[in-house]
């Protein structure tokens, strides 16, 4: 597998929302930028189909005070893992942003006005604007085009490459022909933009592997690729779990218009006990387990009951649902005869998956490795979903250019050892005619992360068990895993980069000796008070996994 080699002054790795903004600034700056995009811009990542809420503050609808919904931000559902400067320098811009998707033709004010609906606590500020996003990736890749950036689709990363502490390139695997092609980038910046990290966990219906509510392509690229090279990773020890109807794993609860109720009827939570489409039922945000609890105690099942919802406010709800891309499950519905104002749908909580987890950045959006930016879902010290690879993959692209400018050479990325392991791992993986599948891997791997890395229990014996079992796991994938043919080379390459992922896991679970949101440790059961404002990092060095602690930034 000899590579071919491409220049660019900005490699955007994953052509998503974070990673066409990015791309997007980049290109407004005079950079030579390139897309990497494993799938196809117009229709990749979690952000394909659509989305329905933007995380914004708008002075006029707000009122001048940020602070008020900076507080909100980090009291919200998202909030937990932040550094408040880099949620200040969010919501500074958000605005703008929205105000840039609107001009380009992604409807931000489908009823007319800057509306914020959903997600929200009674009598206080509501900071989810409603938009019209199915068509949104068609969009943005419609104006980085017209910014000059060159997208090449079907080009999933592998690699970054990093020389004396600073990015020089990537390596990349052209995967629309049955043979695929080692592709090797010299870029003076990189711009990671990935996504989150699913198929770590057995999904919702074991067996199933690509039922998850995020896009399950979206594999953790960008943290296993930073970890690799050296860059920190932040809160990697708390893998998030979404919720929705019960074994059709699809995100949106904010979606729908309802009360969380119990068998009964009667609302689990404080705060709603009719359904408005302004306000929700927020209880699912505040107590995350809802679902999984409700259903250990045996006082479940736990339903999402939109019988006393409005004619007027289903309707919205429906629309709302195509938006947010959720067609399948309304046509499931209808094939099937569900009528919400008769039946209630039973929710669950689903399989862990990393988001808002993984690359510390700064408040130019660079990780700890000089060239190498990250945004959006892969970033480890934020969390904003759709708005926050938007805002965040414009800052990091941007920065991205700046430093571009001033690198007078793009590298010698080609004379990297790295690129020499990888021919010689791929051409392996290919030329077996006996081992192991990828399925296999990554079945194997749910399973240890689920037995050992759960997020019911967690204990030091168990969790260095675990850790011993996936190192011997990566090193049995290495020796043993095949591929026939472009595709099936990609998703083993997704399965060894979600191991590195569990890696990461194992280690901060390991040096977090306590009990701390899903975090639970039976031998320490208590919640730290000394650890309360502290972040976790962990980074590679010399074959070996560093852990550091820090404070959160204020």
């Amino acid at each position: 597998m000899d590579p071919r080699r491409i220049d660019c002054d900005v490699l955007v790795v994953g052509g998503g929302i974070a990673g066409l903004m990015a791309a997007m600034n980049a290109a407004e700056h005079g950079a030579r930028v390139i897309v990497a995009e494993k799938a196809h811009a117009r229709r990749s990542g979690s952000g394909a189909t659509g989305n329905d809420h933007f995380f914004c503050y708008i002075p006029e609808v707000h009122g001048d005070d940020m602070s008020v919904i900076v507080r909100e931000v980090l009291d919200s559902m998202i909030g937990g893992f932040h550094d408040t400067p880099l949620t200040v320098k969010f919501l500074e811009q958000s605005f703008d942003r929205a105000k840039d998707w609107d001009q380009w033709g992604i409807n931000m004010r489908p009823t007319g006005t800057w509306a914020f609906i959903g997600h929200a606590f009674p009598g206080r500020p509501r900071i989810w604007l409603k938009y019209a996003g199915s068509d949104q990736k068609e969009v943005l890749t419609k104006q980085a085009s017209k910014r000059g950036v060159r997208t090449i689709n079907f080009l999933p990363i592998t690699d970054v490459i990093v020389e004396d502490g600073e990015v020089v390139g990537a390596i990349g695997i052209h995967v629309r022909k049955e043979e695929p092609e080692l592709t090797l980038i010299r870029a003076k910046s990189v711009v990671l933009g990935t996504g989150t990290a699913n198929r770590l966990y057995p999904a919702a219906s074991p067996g199933f592997m690509f039922n998850t509510a995020f896009c399950s392509a979206c594999t953790g690229a960008a943290q296993a690729m930073a970890y690799r090279a050296g860059a920190k990773l932040v809160n990697m020890e708390f893998p998030n779990m979404h919720a929705g109807p019960k074994y059709f794993a699809r995100a949106g609860k904010a979606t729908w218009i309802g009360v969380v109720t119990d068998p009964g009827g009667r609302p689990v939570g404080p705060f709603v006990e009719k359904p408005t489409k302004e306000l929700g039922d927020i209880t699912a945000d505040v107590w995350n387990s809802l679902f999984a609890d409700m259903h250990k105690s045996g006082r479940g099942p736990a339903y999402m009951d939109c019988r006393e919802t409005a004619e007027s406010d289903l309707e919205y709800m429906m629309w709302g649902m195509k938006e947010e891309g959720n067609t399948a499950l309304i046509e499931y519905m209808e094939a099937a005869n569900i009528d919400l104002r008769k039946n209630r749908v039973e929710f669950m909580q689903y399989t862990p998956h990393l988001i808002g987890r993984g690359v510390e950045i700064d408040l130019n959006g660079e990780s700890s490795i000089k060239g190498l930016y990250a945004a959006g879902d892969p970033v480890g010290n934020f969390r904003a979903d759709i708005a926050g690879a938007a805002v965040w993959g414009w800052i990091a692209g941007g920065n991205a250019a700046i430093r571009a400018r001033k690198v007078r050479s793009v590298g010698n990325a080609e004379d990297s050892p790295l690129v020499a392991e990888r021919t010689r791992q791929f051409s392996e993986i290919l030329s077996r005619k006996n081992g192991a599948t990828w399925q296999e891997a990554n079945f194997a791997l749910q399973q240890i992360m689920s037995d050992y890395a759960g997020m019911d229990v967690r204990s030091e014996t168990l969790l260095k068990a675990g850790l011993k079992y996936l190192r011997d796991l990566r090193r049995n994938a290495l020796d043993t895993l095949r591929a026939d043919n472009a595709h099936t080379l990609m998703r083993a390459v997704e399965t060894l980069d979600l191991i590195d992922c569990g890696e990461a896991i194992f280690i901060t679970a390991l040096e977090r000796r306590e009990t701390r949101g899903p975090h639970t440790r039976s031998d320490f059961p208590f919640s730290n008070p000394l650890l309360g404002n502290k972040f976790l990092t962990v980074r590679k060095e010399n074959g070996g996994a560093i852990t550091e602690w820090r404070d959160k930034l204020k």
